[in-house]
């Protein structure tokens, strides 16, 4: 029931641009020698902007180049030349021994950019177009790892993609929940009583989780599968004609033994990245409307970025339309660590899982007062005063990435890797009356991916 056509009719783009909110960039002390907030990205000219920044006249120069020139760097090499250099280069070895920028002005340069890895580990190829110094080469890739879907509509709840699964819930248990629409669904207060009922047609069991799936008898005559789920520290089997096992890819080798051998190689080669979304509800974002900003890029800080969210209203929800309202500002992290650099990108997200299994809430807590304080300071926000809650989403496996099964490397671009090599297409094929279906079997981590799935 997602009209995604409508979307322009429940979000306000123009609400934090009409009160002068623009992107920025804070420097912090540990990395820049000082706490400066950056107000306008950019502007008005990258010269001008970088006048106010706490950097070394040649790391300006390095920077604006980058941004304002369209030098090709590999004007010798051919278009097939450079894509083999590119695929082969991080991005931050294409800044460093290619553009020749210094290591300053790509601490100011850093960011993920969604890719859940630092510029160590993206591949200049990935983003050969788009990013700063590769806008000259010729070569047009942007920043999009998938190549299903290169035009799509946009559409987003005020809770993200909640409301997605809260929708497909109501319409396969319609008593769950009252409303039938995208709009009314979002404030719908739901009776779990009513998820898991005998006689219903369909039935949502929580707190279950399967440990192992198999064929009742020869997989090619069966007609049956069987799962063994826990809950309440008891084990129970159901039965069902077919399964579909929509979880992450690498636990599946351990609950389906019955799988080929090849097949489950390449499930338990599946890779996600870790990171952490952090909601923080704050009093109202007077500080920054003062300060100028709606969004702060923090290149070297705990949190990658501080964002204010979308401002949508749907339904009976409605988002704040003056700064004197409360918000949730949005936090991003990707927890890599440092002694892991330098390592191939998944050696990287193994260390940073071990870490994330060591970071206590407190530590989360901490480092957002602390951050958010420097920040807004200036505006006049006080983390004591001014924060009422905190959510800490921590994800050690995130986002879904493919492996190419020949060389072993992140397939950061779908469309690259033959099929024959390509993990994710190996283990996704059906076994019997067993399927799998999830953002791992596309080798792309949103939410569309798994619906295509």
């Amino acid at each position: 029931g997602i009209d995604v056509s409508r979307y322009s009719e429940f979000v306000d783009n123009d609400l934090y641009s009409s009160l002068g909110l623009r992107r920025s960039v804070f420097c912090d002390r540990e990395t820049f020698g000082t706490d400066r907030l950056l107000v306008g990205e950019g502007e008005p000219s990258w010269r001008e902007f970088l006048a106010r920044a706490p950097l070394s006249e040649g790391a300006r120069d390095d920077i604006v180049r980058l941004h304002d020139s369209s030098i090709d760097y590999l004007a010798h090499l051919s278009l097939e030349e450079k894509a083999a250099f590119l695929r082969r280069t991080s991005y931050e070895d294409f800044l460093l021994k290619v553009a020749k920028v210094g290591r300053e002005a790509i601490s100011f340069l850093e960011t993920s950019g969604g890719w859940t890895i630092g510029l160590d580990g993206v591949p200049a190829w990935a983003v050969a177009g788009s990013w700063p110094g590769t806008t000259g080469l010729g070569i047009g890739n942007g920043d999009d790892r998938s190549d299903t879907v290169r035009e799509r509509a946009f559409f987003q709840f005020p809770d993200g993609n909640a409301s997605i699964a809260r929708l497909i819930v109501r319409s396969l248990i319609p008593e769950v929940a009252p409303g039938s629409t995208m709009e009314d669904v979002v404030g719908a207060r739901f009776d779990y009583g009513k998820l898991d009922r005998e006689g219903s047609a369909v039935r949502v069991r929580l707190e279950s989780t399967a440990v192992r799936v198999g064929h009742r008898g020869d997989r090619r005559s069966a007609e049956e599968v069987e799962v063994t789920y826990v809950r309440h520290g008891h084990a129970r089997r159901v039965r069902a004609g077919r399964c579909v096992l929509a979880c992450y890819n690498a636990v599946i080798p351990s609950m389906c033994e019955e799988l080929p051998e090849a097949q489950k190689h390449a499930l338990s080669n599946a890779l996600k990245s870790p990171l952490i979304y952090t909601n923080v509800l704050i009093r109202n974002w007077t500080a920054f409307a003062k300060l100028g900003v709606r969004s702060v890029r923090c290149p070297g800080s705990y949190f990658e970025n501080v964002n204010l969210p979308p401002a949508i209203s749907i339904g009976s929800y409605r988002h704040a339309t003056t700064p004197d309202d409360p918000i949730v500002v949005r936090m991003w992290r990707i927890p890599l660590e440092p002694a892991a650099r330098g390592r191939s990108v998944p050696e990287q997200w193994k260390a940073a899982r071990r870490g994330l299994l060591a970071t206590t809430f407190e530590t989360f807590e901490r480092n957002i007062r602390d951050q958010l304080g420097r920040i807004l300071s200036g505006g006049g926000f006080d983390p004591a005063r001014d924060i009422e809650a905190i959510t800490v989403n921590r994800w050690p496996h995130g986002y879904a990435y493919g492996q190419d099964m020949e060389t072993g490397q992140v397939a950061w671009r779908v469309d690259e890797v033959p099929p024959e090599r390509a993990s994710w297409l190996i283990a996704r094929k059906p076994f019997g009356r067993i399927a799998i279906a999830n953002s791992d079997a596309g080798a792309w981590a949103m939410t569309e991916t798994a619906m295509a799935q």
